[in-house]
């Protein structure tokens, strides 16, 4: 997911004069990997560049670490997880296997809303001044929800990702 400091969430009111949302006019950003598990553990990565597969398998060598029996991955329609070489490290590793999703289908994949999640509760409360402290504040958001699994866990009860569960 990419993540902005000029993302704006929820809604307000003001009568009169209209409501000013305070930011420093100044816009930049990273990117997140994560993936999660319906047992309510939370794997991710906060990046700076863009997203490629050396990152993406990167990412992938890190779960297999943690890992103890197969992995099942539902990917979306991403290029990366596309890409030769993700596909090459899949088949070299055999320890599990991927489900490509519909190439935008966003609401069937759980790890969706978890990204919602991380927008609202920390990008949508805050107005970092700098990418260092958006990015602090995405991994502190993040190594939070890591403490709490039961709210992991109750990502996969949305109707649609109940599949998943």
């Amino acid at each position: 997911m990419g993540l902005r400091s000029d993302h704006v969430t929820g809604s307000s009111y003001a009568p009169w004069p209209d409501p000013v949302v305070r930011a420093t006019g100044q816009r930049f950003g990273c990117n997140m990997i994560s993936a999660i598990t319906n047992r309510g553990a939370l794997a991710f990565m906060v990046l700076q560049g863009k997203f490629r597969a050396p990152v993406f398998i990167e990412f992938l060598k890190r779960l297999l670490k943690q890992a103890k029996g197969k992995l099942y991955l539902i990917v979306d329609g991403h290029p990366v997880h596309k890409s030769a070489a993700a596909k090459r490290f899949v088949a070299d590793r055999a320890r599990g296997c991927d489900y490509p999703a519909a190439g935008y289908c966003p609401e069937l994949n759980p790890d969706e809303l978890l990204n919602q999640d991380c927008q609202d509760q920390r990008l949508g409360k805050s107005r970092p001044t700098t990418k260092a402290e958006m990015i602090g504040s995405v991994r502190s958001q993040l190594h939070r929800r890591q403490r709490q699994p039961q709210v992991i866990r109750s990502l996969f009860q949305e109707q649609h990702v109940r599949y998943a569960a």
